[in-house]
Order: C-alpha cells, then structure tokens, then sequence
C-alpha cells in the first residue's frame, strides 16, 4: 500500500470539487482544506502524490537564510489547475511547472501554485521552486536545529514546512536528492548515501545524497557542521557512520561502537535493517529530544555522554523506529502509537535483556501505573487529544507508555511466538509503505488465529486502562 485510505478519499472529494468549479475557461480551484489530518488538518494536499524531492541549499554561515531551490517530481491525483505546498520560513522567489513560470502567493504556511495549463488526471508534473529557507525563529518551532559549529534538522511533527516546500504529511513518501554547499571545513551529512565525492565550487563544497527508499518529509535530516564521520560495518557489510562534533571524535567512539551490535540485535527481533545506511548524529545542542530521521538518527551529546546503561536503550529506541515509523510510516498522526508504543517496547526489552536494568515486566508494570493518568490527560494511544502548542505537541507519554503497554499486553494474550510472528509480518508486508491501527489489528488476529478486534480496541481506543493478561493485581493510580 503506497497510500492511506484517508488520503484517497480525500482526493476524490478534491475531484468531485474540480469536476463543479471548472468551466471552459478552466478556473483556478479553491484552496484545498489540507489533508484531513484529525491532528494537522491543514497539511497536505490530496491531489497529487510526490514520487521524488530534488533539494539543494547554500549554507554562508550561522545567522543568515540559506539559498534554496526544491524540485519536485509528483503525479496528479485528480485534474490540476491549482495545488498548494506547505511552506513558511522562507521567503519564494519564483515558481514554475514543467519549466513554465507560475503564479503562486503564501499564505497561511501554503504556497499556493496557479500552474500555466491544467494538469490532467493521472498527468506528470514537475515543480521548480527558488526559495530561501530560515534557520531563525523560536527554537521549539522545529525544522532547522542551530548547533554551535551548523545546522542540523527536526521536522516532527509537521515542521518541514519551515525548511523546504513539500507535501508535509506521513502519507506521502517519496525519494530524496540533497545537494548541500558549505563553507570550506564544513562536513555535511544527510539521509542515504553519498552520490559521488564532495566537489568544490564558487560558494565552497557540494555534498551531494540521495535515499534508495521513500521517506516522509518529517524525517529528512541533513547535518552541517565542524564534523568527524566514524565509519564502521554492521550486519551484512551494512555501511554505518556516526557523525560527532571533531573534538568527540576520540570521546563518543564507544557510543558509535555500539551502534552495529545494536543492529544486529534488532535484526534478531524483525528481521534485516530496512534501509541502505544507518548511523548517529550527535548535536551539541539541548532540544529536549532525540529523532529518528531516516538512516541518520538525531541525539543530543549530552544524551550520548551519558552513562550507557541510560543512553544505550534510547539509541535501540530511535534504531527501532528505522522499522517502526521509517520504513512502515503511519498512514495518520492518529496512529503516532504505532512508531513510538514499538520503539518503547524494544527500548524496554533492550534495557532489560542486555543493560541488565529493571526487568521487562517491571517496566511494564511501572506504565500501567501512570496509563489511567496519561488516558485521562492526553487520550488513548490511538485517539490523542489534539496537539499542544510546540514541537511536542503530540509525543506525549499517551502514545509512548501508553503503546508499549498495548503491545506487552498482545504479547501477554497471544505469545511469544505469535507475537514475534506478527511484528516480522507487520514489517515485511509494510517496507517502503503506510500503514494503520486498523492493518495491525487486522495482522494480529491472522496471525494469531483469533478476532482480537475487540481485545485491542480496548487497549488502543478505551478511555479506561483494560486489565493486564497475566496480572490481575496489576492497579493503575488515580487519574490526575
């Protein structure tokens, strides 16, 4: 499935709109409302689907606005004479499809593009966007991540949009191109694979990446700085790099050690490493998170400098997500659980079964204390409340706990062996695609044999924690 339902639906109320406003004179369509999202209902726009993303930025150093140009190749859903981008943070300075200028204006975080002909169902279009994307602005906005010696990103939930124009929602994934010019002295790094070596030019060096699989805009990354690249081998020659500040080169050597060993444990739970690369990127600079951008995972160095029995555990965390949330991506920001409830489940089994800390089922005992509060103060794991003002809004300890004890309480009620069966079905049938709490529910019960319909809508829909499988002294304190 290379779409989510809701996705499709809303398109073909984007045509059926299309089909009444046009006439002979093909009139521009009124702004589409967004994706439908029930978190972030103004991103996204059904009609189209993006299949590739050409990005290329000029970084002069901190404090200024990069020069930016974003192509992007897509396919129309339904017949075109107008679409929009998710955009802010940047100032455009022309737009043009299939190399024909267009009219376009900003507004609301949108670019809206008025192309020069009418695109038609099912038709190819190419957009050439020139722009500059700004690193300034309140932090906690998310998009670019200032770091001492660069820049860095973090698009969760929907801050892409502060970097770079694009259909900013989980359920258009699409292929990514990064050329990336620094000053001399600068090392940059982002999602995939290096496409040739670094080339200088006038403006300094050319780094130039690409990915070999789809990706949502929230997790592109790229990192510029005064950086050292450690490079090593995981499973199956896997390249890994983990990219450090030039002076942690010597310092954070046993963090980077860790990282093949930790794929090759994942590897032991799914199956193989979804993707062509892997590492981690250290930043020294405090976001009150770490994040799983695709192939290159975002830490704070401070995390990473911390004893391992507490930083080991939350690097398995963003690992995990390389299968749970990267590669099988939600298809909604409503089914958020379904990225952080498996990487708290395996953070979980990591800390307990190789760190030799609290034991899985102590854990799990400890979130099914706090889920009343948590249900109470944030909703069910897949029916949070909106989001907050902030980064965070979303990644609340609801979805977090709250999908881990989802998941340990199916463990409980199938076992082991379903259960393992289910998560390497779940990642193989889903690679490069979205998918929703209703295909999860839907694999556990095949997989298991049962019609767990009802077991799970409890844990993942119910306002009340249901009992555990297996603990019937298990109590929950009171709500908040």
């Amino acid at each position: 499935m290379t779409g989510s339902a809701a996705r499709r639906a809303a398109a073909t109320a984007a045509a059926l709109l299309a089909a009444a406003v046009l006439t002979a004179a093909q009139l521009p369509q009124p702004p589409q409302p967004g994706i439908g999202d029930r978190l972030y209902p103004r991103v996204g726009d059904p009609r189209y689907d993006v299949t590739a993303y050409d990005l290329a930025f000029d970084y002069r150093g901190a404090g200024r606005p990069l020069d930016a140009v974003t192509r992007i190749h897509a396919r129309a859903r339904t017949a075109l004479t107008g679409f929009h981008l998710d955009f802010t943070h940047g100032a455009v300075r022309s737009v043009a499809v299939d190399g024909a200028p267009a009219r376009f204006r900003l507004s609301g975080g949108r670019l809206l593009v008025t192309p020069a002909h009418r695109i038609p169902r099912g038709g190819l279009l190419d957009v050439t966007v020139r722009h500059t994307s700004d690193p300034s602005g309140p932090a906690d906005d998310g998009g670019w991540v200032r770091t001492p010696d660069g820049l860095a990103l973090a698009d969760q939930a929907e801050a892409a949009r502060r970097v770079f124009p694009c259909d900013d929602h989980p359920s258009d994934k699409a292929r990514f191109t990064f050329h990336v010019t620094a000053p001399r002295g600068y090392t940059v790094v982002a999602n995939g694979l290096p496409v040739g070596r670094p080339h200088a030019t006038a403006g300094g060096v050319t780094w130039t990446y690409r990915t070999q699989h789809p990706m949502a805009t929230e997790l592109a990354q790229i990192s510029i700085g005064r950086s050292a690249v450690l490079r090593a081998r995981g499973p199956e020659g896997l390249p890994v790099r983990d990219v450090v500040g030039a002076a942690d080169r010597t310092r954070l050597a046993a963090r980077a050690a860790l990282v093949p060993g930790q794929i090759a444990w994942m590897e032991r739970q799914v199956g193989r490493y979804p993707f062509e690369t892997y590492g981690i990127l250290s930043v020294d600079t405090p976001t009150g998170f770490e994040l799983e951008t695709q192939t290159l995972s975002l830490f704070e160095r401070r995390v990473l400098l911390a004893p391992a029995s507490y930083a080991a555990p939350l690097m398995v965390h963003e690992l995990s997500h390389q299968w749970f949330g990267d590669s099988v991506t939600p298809a909604d920001w409503s089914d958020l659980w379904l990225n952080e409830g498996h990487a708290t489940w395996y953070e979980w089994r990591y800390r307990a079964e190789v760190e030799h800390g609290p034991s899985l089922e102590q854990q799990a005992r400890t979130a099914y204390r706090r889920d009343a509060a948590n249900r109470a103060d944030d909703g069910p794991p897949a029916r949070p409340k909106l989001p907050g003002p902030g980064q965070l809004g979303i990644f609340r300890d609801n979805v977090y706990d709250g999908g881990g004890l989802a998941l340990y309480a199916l463990h409980q009620e199938i076992g082991d062996r379903a259960f393992r069966a289910m998560e390497r079905a779940w990642v193989a049938r889903y690679r490069d695609a979205n998918a929703t709490t209703a295909d999860l529910i839907a694999l556990a019960s095949r997989v298991s044999g049962r019609d767990l319909r009802g077991f799970l809508t409890a844990w993942l829909y119910g306002d009340r924690t249901p009992p555990m499988p297996g603990h019937p002294d298990w109590r929950t304190d009171p709500a908040r």
